[in-house]
Parts: structure tokens; C-alpha cells; sequence
């Protein structure tokens, strides 16, 4: 079962702690585990017991917050095989494409996780997720860093190896999925087999990193005949500064990292009204195609190393997460 993460802290909880200057650590609590730091030192035991919010001194006297890191939280410190999607697009996956409980989900390609956990927890356990991912060194990492958060692996999730267009129709019947996400190079390659697998009235949402990315996912929508008239957004995050009457925008803000461009699948042999728009100096042709390469689009390439070292540290996040629940379920026992 997986934990909720409320209750006083326990061995094997993750826990960010906030000390000196504003500076954060995450650890894994164990038994007889420190944290040592210029500023002292700070032993796990102390935390054990202690409820979510509570501060606490080391050492040397020093006062740390500690409190459950949240799921955004998680996100940007985990380990990373490939580029992930930032929270603040997650969030806005999961509003514009209504990401509901007991949703069947379609998901190309699962990365490092970030996108997975949200759509996890939002379709819950009475849904269903299903991942597809070209490399299965990205889904390791995935694999192991959603194991690390919830615990276990959700039952409720499958991830498939190799490209959507020819697996998802062996994955799912015809009409029965009610939202897909793709967050891939090229998705106009795979939209004629998703228009295939969604239900009436079930919506497409695309995440891509450029503007010309957009514009031919946007013309290839069109063109099916399928499918409402994309709606495309971007979202960005401008933190301010408030203190007393001291109130601005901070210096530094999260601006562009992707476009969102979504339709819904209209039923069979129905053609929407119209949409009057100005016509396009010129239209995509197959010479177009060269440029959506990795390298064309200023998408950055991981080497093997590198990824290597990803999913060892992932995989070792994991299996502290599987010994914690192991410790509990004993513990359950034990009560």
C-alpha cells in the first residue's frame, strides 16, 4: 500500500530540512544516520517522531525546519536521465487535459518520471497508466525514482518499451483511452494512432520545446480531420518578493520551457464548424523533415556515461525506499 505523507516522521522518510542562510538538505532517515554539515552536526534519531513542520537544533545549536519534501520538490532533486518537465507544466498537463480520477492515461515518453508522478497521482488507483519510452535506460531511471517517491510501484501504472505509433495499438482497444500525453520530438508521427485509441471527446495535449515544433503539431492536428482546433499556451512563473511594504517581482523568474497544444477527438464523421483563419504562406513538406533532429531543435543529448551514473543513483534511492517499507510493513506486524 502506498504511504500517505502525513504522521509523525519514521525511519525511511524522506525529509528536507532547511537550515543556516536558507539552505536545504533532503535525507532518507536511518538508524544511527547524521547529517554533517560546517554548521554541526545533526543526528537522524533527533527527527524520528517528530511531527511534519517541527524545527529542530544540531549540534552546534542551529535550527532546522524539517518538513516532507512536496512532489515538486522531489522532482527537481532527483536523479535525471533525461530533461524533465518542470512542476509548473505538470500542473497544467494534468488542469488542461483534465487528468481525472479512474482516467485511462496514454503517456510517450516517460523520461525521468516527472510527468509520470503527476498523471499517477491524479488518475489514482482506480485508473490506469500507461508509459512508452524508446529507451528503457530513461525508464529505469523513471522506474526507480517513482518507487523512490511512492514507496512501491504503483499496480496501476505500465511502462512499454519501444515507439507508441506501433505498440499502443496492442496495448489498447480502439476508442478506449480518455487522455494522451506526449511529450516527444517528433508527435505529429504517432497522432494518427492516438486518434484511433481515444474516446470521443477525449483530449490530446503535446509538449513541445520550440516554436516551429508547435506549429507543425498545430497543421498536422488540423489536417487529420479528427480533432477540435488545437488550443496552444505556454506558462510561466514570476515569484515576487514580499516583505512588509518592501513588495516586487523577483529578479529572477521561470520563464519559457515549453508550449502546450492540445485538441479533443470529435465522433465519428463529425466535421466541426468551420474556423476561419488567415492562409499560411507555405505549408510543411517532406524536406521539412530534416531539420526535427535532436541537434535541430536544441534538444541536449545525455551520454551513456552520464546516464549510467543517473540510474546508479536512482536505483540507490530506490532500494533505501524498498528497505524503509520493508521496516514498516515489520513494524505494522509487530503493532
Amino acid at each position: 500500500m502506498i504511504d500517505k505523507p502525513r504522521g509523525p516522521f519514521r525511519y525511511g522518510d524522506r525529509v528536507q530540512l532547511t537550515g543556516p542562510k536558507g539552505r536545504m538538505h533532503t535525507i532518507t532517515l536511518k538508524e544511527g544516520g547524521e547529517l554533517h554539515t560546517h554548521h554541526g552536526v545533526l543526528r537522524h534519531a533527533q527527527l524520528v517522531g517528530q511531527p511534519d513542520g517541527s524545527v529542530v537544533e544540531n549540534s552546534a545549536g542551529h535550527e532546522y525546519l524539517a518538513l516532507r519534501p512536496l512532489l515538486r520538490d522531489f522532482v527537481m532533486s532527483m536523479p535525471r536521465g533525461a530533461a524533465i518537465v518542470y512542476p509548473k507544466d505538470s500542473a497544467a498537463i494534468v488542469a488542461q487535459a483534465d487528468i481525472f480520477p479512474g482516467a485511462v492515461v496514454v503517456e510517450a515518453g516517460v523520461g525521468s518520471g516527472a510527468l509520470s508522478l503527476s498523471l499517477l497521482r491524479a488518475v489514482g488507483p482506480e485508473g490506469r497508466l500507461i508509459s512508452f519510452e524508446r529507451r528503457m535506460e530513461f525508464a529505469e531511471v523513471a522506474l526507480a525514482n517513482v518507487e523512490t517517491f511512492f514507496g512501491e510501484l504503483p499496480p496501476y501504472w505500465e511502462v512499454r518499451e519501444g515507439d507508441l505509433a506501433d505498440e499502443l495499438p496492442k496495448a489498447v482497444e480502439p476508442g478506449s483511452v480518455d487522455r494522451v500525453v506526449l511529450d516527444m520530438l517528433a508527435p505529429w508521427e504517432v497522432l494518427p494512432a492516438v486518434s484511433d485509441a481515444l474516446t470521443p471527446g477525449g483530449v490530446v495535449i503535446c509538449y513541445v520545446a520550440t516554436a516551429t515544433q508547435l506549429s507543425r503539431v498545430a497543421e498536422f492536428i488540423r489536417g487529420l480531420g479528427a480533432f477540435t482546433e488545437p488550443d496552444a499556451n505556454e506558462t510561466m512563473v514570476r515569484g515576487w518578493h514580499v516583505d512588509g511594504l518592501a513588495v516586487r517581482p523577483d529578479h529572477r523568474m521561470v520563464a519559457h520551457t515549453g508550449f502546450l497544444i492540445s485538441a479533443r477527438k470529435l465522433a465519428p464523421g463529425a466535421i466541426p464548424p468551420e474556423v476561419k483563419r488567415r492562409a499560411s504562406k507555405r505549408s510543411y513538406g517532406d524536406e521539412d523533415l530534416e531539420i526535427w533532429t535532436p541537434g535541430g531543435v536544441g534538444d541536449r543529448e545525455i551520454t551513456d556515461k552520464n546516464l549510467r551514473k543517473r540510474v546508479r543513483e536512482a536505483e540507490k534511492a530506490r532500494d533505501g525506499a524498498r528497505i524503509a517499507a520493508a521496516s514498516r510493513a515489520a513494524e505494522s506486524a509487530e503493532d
